[in-house]
């Protein structure tokens, strides 16, 4: 069927573009790519050597000189033809992803569509990367600030939105002059892949685009290395500190995205279109989202309100359609691989055996279609968690949502401050009061009011805060130009 086409018919060689150029990895390592819905393999990639590491950074600094010395203008012209391609692709660029991600053909193409937003914003760079000045500082004397790229930026990127991630930062580092290294995650490599062929296309000179495939051992080659001046990274806390921590002993500049326990926080007078919002939260992306809500927080109802609001969440939350992602009318795709979802399993019983009920058991689960059942899991509730249960403390990345009560919103809002993650919030009221105080006191870098999945957009930075966040800058925005460029401080006086 129609809805069904995937781009991916064969097994694919996945190479990596070095200098221009698709190289084919001299390691002999190769490891499959799985299609967790269907569970077939469309692609093998390479563990690539250090010595490849090393000359796709070293293809980078090459590359930095020219580039810098390209003009804005012209640098934005190369970014608008990927604009183009990356539109002429959409349909396919979205599809690869749900073959190699499994979330749904929906969830894809949004993931696109704002991978493409990033890159429109970069655009903008001869504008956003102005200085500034000021004449007769003293007398006869002008001083300036000036915007300088720095020189070899990488990425280290996640499985969870492996088109769209990454496009937090290439465009912004390509467009003010740097040069760029990405490592795609090895769960989900071939978007990047696709995203380098298009980059090809565009015209970007030689080694100012490198990507190179492996695990561990290759992010810390381009984490280590001297002419790397940046790395960015999205994954775990866990990951992410000891990056940050490195980075901080090379003297590197960083930006590390981590793991999240978002609150979604439900007042009495919410509005009645709340469950609907809620579910695309909680559910969407199979709940492997950093801005995934994960703890559903109702105030201040009781009794009869309580229930009859749990009910309606309970009996939503047990229609959504889970199956094969390209089918366009499943609403929640597999989990992306085995291990996640025997992880999120492994959370389901910590519940049961930490004393929350379970409302609904994801893992009793009909599969809408004849595929294998190694990676999908269904929509979990548990009623009566309480922030010290690991379900309610811990992130879990999967499809469950995890139901409190308290009796006021001051008392949520210490629950929420009181974790250890700060990455997203939300609030769901009519009230002004309520959710401008929510707004003030959360710490939490992403703030939803009637929102519950507070995703900045381009032109606005991707926040965080506590263990959600290492560094001083975000992605996306105002801060990604800060973070890849540096004030030069000009001081002339003419005689």
């Amino acid at each position: 069927m129609a809805i069904l086409e995937e781009p991916i018919k064969q097994p694919l060689e996945l190479k990596n573009y070095i200098n221009g150029e698709w190289v084919e990895s001299k390691s002999g390592q190769v490891s499959e790519v799985v299609n967790p819905a269907t569970r077939k393999v469309i692609a093998g990639y390479p563990t690539s050597t250090a010595d490849e590491v090393n000359a796709a950074i070293q293809a980078a600094a090459d590359a930095f000189p020219e580039w810098r010395r390209t003009t804005p203008l012209a640098r934005v012209r190369c970014l608008f033809r990927l604009r183009d391609l990356m539109e002429e692709n959409f349909e396919s660029l979205s599809r690869i992803q749900t073959q190699e991600h499994g979330k749904t053909i929906d969830e894809s193409r949004g993931e696109t569509r704002r991978g493409i937003e990033m890159v429109e914003v970069a655009t903008g760079i001869p504008s956003l990367m102005m200085g500034y000045n000021l004449e007769d500082i003293a007398a006869g004397i002008d001083e300036y600030v000036i915007y300088q790229p720095l020189g070899v930026f990488g990425h280290i990127a996640p499985f969870n939105f492996p088109f769209m991630v990454p496009l937090w930062f290439s465009p912004f580092a390509l467009a003010t002059g740097n040069t760029f290294v990405v490592k795609p995650s090895p769960r989900a490599p071939i978007s990047q892949t696709r995203l380098a062929e298009l980059i090809e296309e565009a015209g970007f000179p030689p080694g100012v685009y490198n990507l190179v495939h492996g695990g561990a051992e290759a992010a810390r080659i381009m984490i280590d290395h001297p002419d790397i001046k940046g790395i960015t990274f999205v994954g775990t806390t866990h990951v992410g500190k000891e990056v940050y921590a490195r980075c901080g002993q090379t003297g590197k500049r960083a930006i590390v995205q981590a793991s999240a326990k978002n609150f979604l926080v439900i007042m009495p007078d919410a509005a009645e279109g709340t469950i609907p919002a809620l579910l695309t939260s909680l559910f969407g992306n199979t709940g492997q989202r950093c801005l995934s809500g994960a703890n559903v927080v109702i105030v201040g109802r009781g009794g009869a309100s309580y229930k009859k609001f749990l009910d309606e969440f309970v009996e939503a939350t047990s229609r959504i359609k889970v199956g094969y992602g390209l089918d366009e009318s499943v609403q929640m795709g597999p989990m992306q691989a085995v291990d996640g979802k025997e992880r999120t399993i492994g959370y389901v019983e910590k519940g049961i055996a930490d004393g929350a009920r379970l409302l609904l058991d994801g893992r009793q689960l009909k599969i809408t279609g004849d595929y294998p059942d190694d990676c999908f899991l269904g929509p979990t509730v548990f009623e009566g968690v309480t922030p010290d249960m690991a379900i309610g403390r811990e992130e879990i990345f999967g499809p469950v949502a995890t139901v409190m009560r308290t009796a006021s919103l001051d008392e949520a809002i210490t629950a929420i401050n009181a974790s250890h993650y700060g990455n997203a919030a939300c609030i769901f009221t009519a009230s002004g009061r309520a959710a401008r105080e929510f707004q003030y006191r959360v710490t939490c870098g992403n703030i939803g009011i009637n929102i519950g999945i507070a995703a900045p957009m381009a032109f606005f930075p991707f926040s965080g805060m506590k263990d959600s966040f290492f560094g001083v800058l975000h992605g996306q925005g105002r801060d990604a130009i800060r973070f890849f460029t540096e004030s030069k401080v000009a001081i002339q006086r003419w005689f």
